[in-house]
């Protein structure tokens, strides 16, 4: 029993470890971006899509990064400061805010990309480990999902 308990025994303290650990070796890079971890995700989001060359609704965000609007709607003003997004209602539908990139933050992206590379340099890690671990954990969130999914109740 006491060994159910152990810290070093807990999935989600490994993960929580790793995550930290990574976020800050992404910290320096970033900072040359002037970009957090999270505003980063969000660029690399709307890079994804600006191909697409349509606005983002904020709803889609949310759902992509898996963030609640109440968290991500600040990190969006700070980065519409910065003059890299432009957030507009709807005129259609005042609920609905779209996010779509400034020229400045679409040319951020060429810089941005060489933060991976740079992220993985000096780590003793194939890349092959890499993606077989991300894969890993793709399919346990998928799993765990799943199951919030199933658990929530029958309105």
């Amino acid at each position: 029993m006491n060994e159910l308990l152990a810290l070093d025994n807990q999935i989600c303290f490994s993960l929580y470890a790793a995550n930290r650990a990574i976020t800050s070796r992404y910290r320096p890079l970033l900072a040359e971006l002037g970009l957090t971890y999270p505003q980063y995700l969000v660029m690399l989001v709307l890079w994804e899509r600006a191909s697409a060359n349509q606005p983002t609704r904020v709803s889609d965000l949310c759902t992509r990064l898996r963030l609640d609007s109440g968290t991500l709607t600040p990190l969006l003003k700070r980065l519409a400061l910065r003059g890299l997004i432009h957030r507009e209602r709807r005129q259609d539908d005042e609920r609905v805010v779209t996010i779509s990139l400034t020229g400045e933050g679409a040319g951020l992206k060429e810089q941005a990309a060489q933060v991976p590379q740079k992220l993985l340099c000096g780590l003793d890690v194939s890349p092959e480990r890499l993606l077989a671990l991300r894969h890993e954990l793709n399919a346990v969130l998928k799993a765990i999902e799943a199951h919030e999914i199933e658990a929530e109740p029958n309105g």
